[in-house]
């Protein structure tokens, strides 16, 4: 493998997160809609995430640290914000559904959560990690970057497209002439 191919690695992970997040908002809103239970689906499509998560996040680590002959030492440290990120992730999850549920577009739902947690991480993890040279090192690009992200939020927040009336014949997408 070559030094360039190599380093690009992180990029085609990067793109599968991109491909697997992108993807989540819609399975859940269409997992929560097809557990037919009005009361109760979002917190059974839930429970069906929280399995998921045991199988991926849960047995898939485990399998690779066997399979490493790793140590099962876990710094008290590291611990407790692995478990905070992994609330924080959940809490996430149920805040998503509890939006769906709330009458919350999936579009619209996801794409505020997709722009408005990039500008938390970026401001948070400046926070947490200063730039070398400090804040005056950061470009502007960087700025550009996250005041486009948050305007594409407000943007599909004001322009979001609202649902058609009850009993409206569903469209085509194809106008009339």
């Amino acid at each position: 493998m070559s030094s360039t191919s190599s380093s690009n690695v992180w990029l085609a992970f990067a793109l599968a997160t991109v491909l697997s997040w992108g993807l989540y908002g819609v399975l859940l809103h269409l997992g929560q809609s097809n557990m037919a239970d009005p009361a109760n689906g979002r917190i059974k499509a839930f429970l069906i995430v929280g399995v998921a998560y045991v199988l991926v996040a849960v047995l898939a680590p485990l399998a690779i640290l066997l399979a490493a002959k790793a140590s099962f030492t876990f710094p008290a440290k590291g611990l407790w914000l692995s478990l905070a990120a992994g609330t924080a992730g959940a809490i996430g999850a149920l805040c998503v559904l509890l939006a769906f549920g709330a009458k919350g577009n999936p579009a619209v739902v996801m794409s505020i959560v997709f722009a408005g947690a990039p500008v938390v991480n970026a401001i948070v993890a400046l926070l947490v990690h200063p730039p070398a040279g400090g804040w005056s090192a950061i470009r502007w690009p960087f700025v550009l970057g996250i005041v486009l992200a948050a305007s594409g939020g407000l943007l599909v927040m004001r322009y979001r497209p609202m649902p058609a009336p009850a009993g409206a014949p569903p469209t085509t997408g194809t106008p009339a002439r």
